[in-house]
């Protein structure tokens, strides 16, 4: 079995519980939810915990991926999104096409900017 070792967003996640990996579509059983030496029955928002799950590789287990709960409402990838950014020390000018890489949690990805809503200088 994996350990995956993640914060808690938003739900809750228990033993016995299918999840869903996002953005692949990963489904898998919890086998246990577990914070150092102690088995919990469930992790609420803001517990950082590992939980063991089956049948999956580290290879198929990356970082940035996030659980979801298979049965209710799972993970999907976002073809968009708007975000508000703040950009630091930048020494160009920022507009539509800019690509930074933002960092989400533990995920590092590449964005483009597609259009600048408003801008505070």
């Amino acid at each position: 079995a994996l350990v995956s070792t993640q914060s808690t967003g938003t739900g809750i996640i228990k033993p016995g519980m299918i999840v869903c990996f996002g953005p692949t579509g990963l489904t898998t059983e919890v086998k246990s939810v577990e914070m150092p030496h102690e088995s919990m029955p469930e992790a609420v928002p803001g517990d950082i915990v590992g939980f063991n799950i089956k049948n999956v590789s580290v290879k198929e287990n990356k970082r940035g991926f996030v659980a979801s709960d298979a049965k209710r409402d799972p993970a999907k990838e976002a073809l968009t999104f708007d975000a508000q950014v703040i950009i630091m020390n930048h020494p160009g000018k920022i507009s539509a096409g800019y690509t930074p890489v933002l960092d989400c949690h533990s995920s590092h990805i590449a964005c483009k900017f597609r259009e600048i809503k408003l801008k505070i200088v």
